[in-house]
């Protein structure tokens, strides 16, 4: 029998290690390259949506979510002002980035994965082979960017805290120990002074939650849970250019829906056979290529154009008061929304 070709993954994210791991469990030889290190904290929302145990299991990454949380209610607020509670139509799984990134770098390592930290890959234009998982793609001409950080002794109202201000939404999930991730998105306010420490503070006052920025200011923060990512943008459709890719690089998903971290995964999981067969030698790269980005293309269209108009819905001032109506009369159809974006 020959011996396998092996497959270099650029990025050591959630669809890289869990694309590294599941390779590995049928032998691939697989190289993880990735230019951070374990643990990280990354700017997300921390609450899993959509993601199936199958999923979890095709991957080999059950041992990764021991201990997680499980949400299963949202209390909405419009500025400050609680405006109605729903329950989700399928739990969330709440674990920290911090947790589960270092967790899967150590599954991947135990499985008999190289995982090169501190490294950066350039790959060439449709490298056989490489799977890129990078995550986020910047773009400096993009309105948005996302703030984060850890909080404890910080009351919160539900599972889920969903905040919308002007121009803002940002979400409070419980995770491991104790902290409370506190997350948003912002649209850039040119000439608003902030620095480091209290960048999240400033832009939660400017967007008229200052209710919010009073809670956080009486809580613990983690000092090194501070995050921040800029130049944001968000896809309604899957990313092509004949290169495989998975994860936020193919397409990222507004981080409303909770749903962004089971498309990493999900994506993960389509890719794992056709790189078996690849790796096997019984497809072409061509081939390969083809048959992840059709798979993903059907998996995620729909739900990607759905969060895309929602997402618009949401920043407006207008609709956010319609919005926080339909909660009230509790009109809203949050099985459907959920379906449409899952």
């Amino acid at each position: 029998m020959s011996a396998l070709q092996p497959v270099r993954i650029v990025g050591g994210g959630l669809a890289g290690l869990s694309l590294g791991i599941a390779l590995r469990k049928v032998g691939v030889p697989v190289e993880v390259v990735e230019a951070g290190v374990y643990p990280r904290h990354r700017v997300c929302g921390e609450f899993i949506t959509g993601l199936d145990d199958a999923t979890i299991e095709r991957l080999g990454i059950g041992s990764a979510f021991a201990g997680a949380g499980c949400h299963r209610s949202v209390t909405w607020f419009l500025r400050g002002r609680a405006v109605g509670r729903q329950s989700l139509p399928s739990p969330a799984r709440a674990l920290s980035r911090f947790a589960l990134d270092a967790r899967l770098a150590e599954l991947f390592v135990a499985a008999g994965g190289r995982l090169s930290t501190r490294t950066r890959y350039k790959p060439v234009h449709h490298e056989p082979g490489v799977v890129l998982a990078g995550g986020r793609r910047s773009r400096g001409s993009s309105p948005w960017f996302g703030l984060k950080l850890h909080a404890r002794n910080l009351t919160t109202t539900d599972d889920l805290e969903f905040h919308l201000g002007d121009g803002a939404y940002i979400g409070l999930s419980a995770v491991e120990e104790g902290w409370i991730n506190v997350c948003g998105l912002f649209r850039r306010r040119p000439g608003l002074l902030f620095d480091r420490d209290d960048a999240l503070l400033v832009h939660l006052r400017a967007c008229g939650l200052q209710s919010l920025a009073q809670r956080l200011e009486s809580a613990e923060i983690r000092p090194d849970s501070r995050n921040a990512v800029a130049g944001l943008s968000f896809d309604k459709s899957v990313q092509a250019d004949g290169s495989v890719r998975l994860g936020d690089a193919c397409a990222m998903t507004p981080p409303f829906t909770g749903n962004g971290m089971a498309m990493a995964f999900t994506s993960a999981a389509l890719a794992v056979d056709p790189l078996v067969s690849w790796a096997r030698g019984a497809r072409s790269w061509d081939d390969t290529t083809r048959m992840i980005y059709a798979g993903l293309q059907r998996e995620f269209r729909g739900r990607l154009a759905s969060a895309s108009f929602l997402h618009s819905f949401l920043l407006n001032r207008i609709s956010q008061h319609c919005l926080a109506n339909l909660i009230r009369a509790r009109l809203l159809p949050i099985t459907m929304l959920y379906r449409l974006t899952h």
